[in-house]
């Protein structure tokens, strides 16, 4: 069994924002398996899905970003999920707007919902699948930025990353970690990318 869990915050007023990615990408996994994520177990909203032969929890975390770990850690614990079968979805600003990179293990770099799952759960080796979000302008506040819904300008390119990054996950379940890294790392879809 895999965990895959999509970073968020819960609450209409973080609906649409960059730190909600992560919700947004397991939520299209679960319209595109005719499932919603809504039953509620250890501090998340959950459904169990199939990705080829393959049984997935989804989860999307209730407990706010910075504390996602507890959430995390008592779902792996009560399913025995651990290591690359643990699969966490989240916003990257040190990715451009569109870019996709999965990674096995590693830092934080920052981010406190993974720095969180990484102390919970007592294990960073888990599966990271990057989105990239863009950057503040020079001056302006990381935390503002992040907490902002993405431009009007912007949207077909997120919802070309929220596709890209539903089939991540497809493919690090269904194929594994390798072939997802060499799949989805590096490729530039958007004109706009550096």
């Amino acid at each position: 069994m895999f965990c895959v869990v999509g970073l968020g915050n819960p609450g209409g007023e973080y609906t649409g924002t960059r730190h909600n990615i992560g919700y947004r990408v397991v939520d299209k996994i679960a319209s595109d398996l005719n499932t919603r994520i809504r039953r509620r177990a250890h501090s998340a909203l959950t459904a169990t899905v199939r990705i080829g032969r393959t049984e997935v929890l989804l989860m999307k975390p209730q407990t706010f970003m910075n504390l996602s770990g507890r959430s995390v850690s008592s779902a792996c614990r009560a399913h025995g999920i651990a290591g690359h079968s643990l699969v966490v979805v989240h916003d990257d600003t040190d990715l451009a707007l569109g870019r996709i990179k999965v990674r096995l293990g590693g830092g934080s770099a920052g981010h406190r919902g993974v720095g969180s799952i990484a102390e919970e759960t007592g294990d960073p080796g888990f599966v990271r699948i990057k989105l990239g979000v863009g950057r503040p302008t020079e001056g302006d506040d990381l935390s503002d930025f992040v907490l902002s819904p993405f431009d009007q300008g912007e949207s077909e390119v997120v919802a070309d990353m929220v596709e890209r990054g539903a089939e991540a996950v497809s493919s690090v379940v269904a194929e594994g970690v390798e072939v997802a890294m060499r799949r989805f790392n590096g490729v530039v879809t958007n004109v706009n990318e550096k």
